[in-house]
């Protein structure tokens, strides 16, 4: 993976999570990119008071802090030959540190295990899924358990061009990007690159089943079937596209394999996800645009909650993070 030259990867206290330092490490080493392995330390308490020890909370922080800058050079040093790598402890709220990092160093990817002990719980956690919805650079979450490659990588795009105009541009633009960043991982990871777009006929069942606007089967398939060849379409136009990008010989290495799902979205990706058994999938988390607040869709979070996979979650260009760097 050739696009991101600013890594930070997220140790979270008590973790030691070598699945994802490793991958920092192997990216910034092939990319020449800069890596800075932070955490994230308690804040002491605002009345913390030891006595007869003299230590009070700023003592504390200053000590919890040392303590996990020794943590983490514990946790690079095996990996110093391979690159140059930073260290770095913050505190306060995790996903607001990280994301205020983010803005400050100007950092293109975050790293990170989740914060739940239970995979399958992860994104249940709030400060990850505040992460995935509002740090303003791609957030790839590693699965401990994963191996040291990726066999399969599944990258989650939407064709279909019923939207308004100027999120119809947002959504084209943010599907090139995932396409382009799943194409670079499985180009990296010499993994199978799997490509989905569910797809509905809307209105499908009221014509098939409505007691007012039910239509002769022959009509409600041929509707079906053109509505069917017409994401075809568009997937392929995206491919092409995209081919443009990555350049032909990356595209004929990777041979994409492409599935036209039919059905919701929130059902057929994870379902497929499970099918093919993939190491990581690549998708956009944003939802519609100009809803104040809103940073990611309904589909998305419930896509998130079915999935045990590593996911690496992509804003689309020109994402602004609601947070700021100051409170």
């Amino acid at each position: 993976m050739r696009r991101f030259k600013k890594i930070l990867c997220v140790m979270a206290p008590g973790s030691s999570c070598r699945s994802a330092l490793e991958r920092a490490v192997g990216l910034a080493e092939s990319n020449q990119a800069t890596l800075t392995v932070a955490t994230v330390a308690e804040r002491a308490p605002a009345d913390f008071r030891l006595a007869g020890k003299g230590l009070d909370q700023g003592d504390l922080q200053v000590r919890l802090a040392e303590a996990q800058v020794q943590r983490l050079e514990t946790l690079i040093d095996p990996f110093r030959t391979r690159a140059d790598i930073k260290t770095l402890v913050m505190t306060g709220t995790p996903f607001l540190e990280i994301i205020r990092q983010v803005l400050r160093k100007g950092h293109d990817l975050v790293i990170k295990c989740p914060d739940s002990p239970d995979w399958l719980d992860r994104f249940f956690a709030g400060d990850d899924m505040h992460l995935l919805r509002k740090c303003p650079c791609p957030v790839w979450m590693i699965n401990p358990e994963s191996g040291p490659s990726y066999q399969r990588i599944l990258v989650a795009v939407d064709v279909d061009d019923n939207y308004p105009p100027d999120e119809l541009e947002i959504r084209n633009a943010l599907n090139e990007v995932v396409m382009e960043i799943a194409g670079s991982l499985a180009v990296s990871e010499f993994a199978e690159l799997h490509v989905v777009h569910a797809w509905e006929a809307i209105g499908e069942s009221a014509l098939r089943n409505g007691a007012f606007i039910s239509q002769p089967k022959a009509d409600v398939d041929a509707y079906v079937e053109q509505v069917r060849r017409s994401n075809a379409r568009r997937l392929d136009e995206l491919i092409e596209h995209v081919t443009g990008t990555l350049g032909s010989d990356a595209m004929e290495y990777l041979k994409p394999q492409l599935h036209l799902q039919k059905g919701a979205a929130r059902k057929e990706i994870p379902a497929l996800a499970r099918r093919l058994q993939v190491d990581c999938i690549v998708m956009g988390t944003v939802a519609r645009t100009g809803i104040r607040g809103f940073f990611m869709g309904n589909t998305a979070e419930t896509i998130l909650g079915q999935i045990d996979c590593s996911v690496l979650a992509i804003k689309p260009p020109g994402f602004v993070t609601p947070v700021a760097l100051e409170d």
